[in-house]
């Protein structure tokens, strides 16, 4: 058992070396490689993470400037509609008004000429009156002048 422990002390004895060596080998990886890593892990992170916030930000901005567009679009489009129909009912309302115009110059003509014809149908009576008169003469003379001769 003696030999045992002894050969056991002469294995510990030669791997403190490599013990050690493992032990500086590990710190120096941890501040020569891990930490280095760890940061620029840690930045590329933080940028990546930026990057997305800032591209979440201005996804955000475009949605808003869009629903703006399309609102202030949508306004526009009212306002195009109401002078629309506004300059319709205007139009409308001046062919109406230059109908009853006419309407009422025709009515006015027709008025006028109902006037000039019973004028000219009373002249016209007045003309047949002394006419049929004259010629009633005529016929009397013209028959009894026959019967006379």
């Amino acid at each position: 058992m003696a030999q045992t422990l002894q050969s056991l002390g002469g294995i510990i004895l030669n791997a403190l070396p490599t013990v050690f060596l493992l032990i500086i080998l590990h710190f120096y990886l941890k501040v020569m490689l891990f930490r280095p890593l760890d940061k620029m892990l840690k930045q590329r992170h933080d940028l990546t993470e930026g990057a997305r916030r800032t591209a979440e930000a201005s996804l955000a901005e475009a949605e808003r400037k869009a629903r703006e567009y399309e609102a202030k679009l949508r306004d526009a489009r009212a306002v195009v509609y109401k002078e629309q129909e506004e300059t319709r009912k205007n139009w409308l309302a001046d062919q109406a008004a230059q109908f009853a115009q006419a309407h009422a110059r025709a009515e006015a003509a027709v008025k006028a000429a109902k006037v000039a014809l019973s004028g000219d149908a009373a002249t016209a009576k007045q003309d047949l009156l002394q006419s049929s008169t004259a010629l009633a003469d005529q016929i009397a003379t013209a028959v009894l002048s026959r019967r006379a001769g």
